[in-house]
């Protein structure tokens, strides 16, 4: 692949508060601790301090979620590496898509693969470890039930309910699998036909791509690792205090002309059991289920947390402190969106005294074929080019390729200097006939507009092999009008390049936030 890269702005796929995020405005200094530059790690390896006890629990909570799956020399160390005092994670979460889900995902995985080695080549005195948060708690199968790839949604249907983590194979799945397998690689087929449920399968695929690479999956689903959250759990349940310490921190937000990410709850946890996943809200004294006849009163619902805490799911506003409570983590890489949100919860962190990690944008990337290469070298595109609307570039195209002066702008500034010069005239013979020659102005230019549009219309007609090449580049960025890596699964350039993910992993820079372009071929851009 050869790359090259455009600034985040030009691209129009991000905020306002993510793009300032990146350029350090100073205004948002009190929403972050420590901006994520190489030389500012340092810091966060002396402030990270994380006890014995909370590392051998996760050794053992790892060793537990492993088993079953063959595990290599570099996993295996990996996991008991935990234990040592100079060990530390950094770390991307996501749902549990089906096959990867979109190309993001696995541009998710490889950021953070990189920014481990990075950080083990500038701090040699301590080991770096990148981890993968699945989202198996999350019960929003409609966002995870399909894949799209060259243009045709994949998709599982299934009537099953609850955390998506606990999903068996049903003859939905059955019939979805039959469809794909004519195509999937053989270590997804495996990965999904010999496990028990969805986050099994996720495990073992993800495992089978980046196991190697030192990447470990961690499942925060565990009874165990819960204990560690439940007086965080027990403020948000009695005295609610992360919502409101989040919702000021948004307010501080919304107040520098930020728009919010996410909207904190009094209570921001969900009660779970097989087959549910439900929010909590507190009625008066009591506290209920939604959707179901499920009620405690405050004693119940406390006893409830400390001998079940698996029972007890965090919503999007406690997750992060969840994860920073049970990793020695010293990072996060998400998308703008999720970075956005981090910004809205440092207040929080602080005042449970979690550390919190530096935020990094996962990279960002488009990659182009040898076809669509060669269409943009044909029209003269450069790199910032192809982020530009097709309606935009197609005006100033075909304004700059006429063989004639179709808006004809002189022509209109003789024809309307005419007739205001003759009413003139006319006027001094009788007034009305001046509203007369205005009258016919209007129509004249309006004759000569519509004349206009019908030579730019040919013009359209003789160019559009050349305009036709455009909406094809755009069709390729954007399928279905989002953009690639939000769109397309990575079997898109997996099946014909099984090397892609060592491409990927050579050209993805964790701490260069430019949006990247890759080519497939030997074709470089001349920009």
């Amino acid at each position: 692949m050869v790359k090259s890269s455009v600034d985040p702005a030009c691209t129009r796929q991000f905020s306002a508060l993510f793009l300032d995020y990146l350029g350090q405005k100073p205004e948002l200094a009190a929403f972050y601790n420590q901006f994520p530059a190489i030389g500012n790690f340092g810091k966060l390896i002396q402030e990270r301090r994380f006890d014995k006890v909370r590392r051998e629990r996760l050794v053992r909570v790892l060793q537990e979620q492993y088993a079953g799956i063959a595990l290599g020399e570099m996993s295996s160390h990996q996991i008991i590496s935990l234990a040592d005092d100079n060990t530390f994670t950094v770390t991307t979460g996501h749902q549990l898509n089906l096959f990867t889900g979109p190309l993001y995902f696995i541009y998710k995985i490889v950021s953070t693969i990189n920014l481990a080695k990075k950080l083990g080549d500038a701090y040699p005195g301590y080991h770096f470890v990148p981890v993968y948060w699945m989202a198996t708690e999350d019960h929003d199968f409609e966002e995870i039930n399909y894949f799209k790839l060259d243009g045709k949604k994949y998709q599982w249907k299934s009537d099953q309910k609850g955390p998506v983590g606990d999903f068996v194979w049903d003859g939905g799945f059955k019939e979805f699998l039959k469809e794909v397998s004519a195509f999937a690689p053989e270590f997804f087929l495996q990965a999904y036909q010999s496990s028990r449920n969805l986050s099994e399968a996720v495990r073992k695929y993800v495992h089978h791509l980046f196991g190697e690479k030192g990447l470990l999956v961690v499942d925060g689903n565990h009874p165990e690792l819960k204990k560690a959250l439940i007086p965080i759990l027990k403020a948000d349940l009695l005295t609610h205090d992360p919502y409101t310490l989040a919702t000021a921190q948004t307010q501080r937000l919304d107040e520098l002309g930020y728009k919010s990410q996410i909207y904190p709850r009094e209570i921001n946890l969900f009660y779970m059991q097989k087959g549910l996943r439900e929010r909590i809200e507190k009625v008066g004294d009591i506290y209920k289920v939604l959707n179901t006849d499920i009620q405690f009163t405050q004693e119940g619902i406390i006893e409830q947390l400390e001998s079940h805490p698996e029972r007890f799911s965090p919503n999007v506003v406690l997750r992060p402190v969840y994860q920073e409570l049970i990793l020695p983590n010293l990072a996060y890489l998400g998308g703008p969106a999720e970075v956005a949100y981090w910004l809205q919860l440092k207040s929080m962190f602080d005042h449970f005294e979690v550390p919190f990690p530096a935020l990094l944008p996962r990279n960002f990337a488009v990659i182009l074929d040898q076809s669509v290469d060669k269409k943009i070298a044909q029209l003269g595109l450069q790199d910032t080019d192809l982020f530009e609307s097709v309606l935009d570039w197609k005006r100033k195209f075909v304004e700059h390729q006429a063989s004639v002066d179709f808006q004809m702008e002189t022509e209109k500034a003789q024809l309307s200097a005419l007739f205001q010069k003759k009413g003139a005239e006319a006027a001094a013979l009788q007034k009305s006939l001046q509203n007369a020659f205005e009258a016919g102005k209007v129509r004249a230019l309006k004759i000569l507009e519509q004349l206009s549009d019908k030579v730019r219309k040919a013009e359209e007609k003789r160019l559009e092999i050349q305009i036709k090449r455009r909406t094809d580049i755009q069709s390729f960025l954007y399928p279905g009008g989002s953009p690639q890596e939000r769109t397309e699964n990575m079997m898109r350039f997996f099946l014909a390049k099984p090397k892609l993910l060592d491409e990927l992993l050579e050209m993805f820079d964790p701490l260069d936030f430019s949006y990247m372009i890759l080519r497939t071929d030997a074709q470089q851009s001349a920009n």
